[in-house]
């Protein structure tokens, strides 16, 4: 069992059914799935670059990503429905925490100058998004075999009724948040 996986079973739920005084410990928040998503830059002019993306975020998540295709044709942008356009992944369970924890104590420390993430970044629901402008801040890329530097977007996915249950789950399970916190 992974070690956050097994931090959040014997240690946080019981943290967070104080704090935020919840009588059923079922009700606990909990993170239910990680999706990374790419949009892939030049997807519709070169067709290589949605295997490089693919090639990346299976490096990244460890798993096999799943191509997603335009839902409408937009003529302004020369996209037509069912263009590809970018790559997706969906994480659950082990590899999920596994994630999670090499996000927490790996990839974040590893960005210039950082001094926390954002407390602000929640969707109403508890929900979580993170955006990295560079795909090189994950140990698993190689910045030698990386010919376009691609961003990513990483939503953490939990069963909080709110932003202020979802903070408090990401907070104990160590994700490192600024200081100020707005609401």
């Amino acid at each position: 069992m992974n070690r956050l996986m097994q931090k959040y079973r014997e240690n946080i739920v019981g943290e967070l059914q104080k704090e935020l005084s919840i009588s059923n410990m079922f009700d606990v928040p909990k993170i239910s799935k990680i999706v990374i998503s790419m949009g892939v830059k030049d997807a519709l002019s070169d067709k290589k670059s949605i295997d490089s993306g693919l090639e990346l975020l299976a490096q990244v998540s460890g798993q096999k990503p799943k191509i997603t295709k335009a839902k409408k044709s937009i003529s302004t942008f020369k996209l037509r429905e069912g263009d590809k356009i970018g790559v997706t992944v969906t994480l659950r369970g082990k590899r999920m925490y596994e994630f999670l924890e090499k996000l927490i104590n790996v990839v974040l420390p590893r960005i210039r100058d950082f001094r926390g993430i954002s407390p602000d970044s929640f969707d109403g629901r508890g929900n979580y998004n993170i955006g990295f402008s560079e795909s090189i801040v994950f140990p698993e890329i190689d910045p030698g075999k990386i010919d376009k530097i691609q961003g990513l977007e990483v939503t953490i996915v939990t069963s909080a009724e709110d932003n202020k249950e979802g903070y408090a789950l990401l907070k104990a399970l160590g994700m490192p948040f600024r200081k100020e916190k707005n609401g």
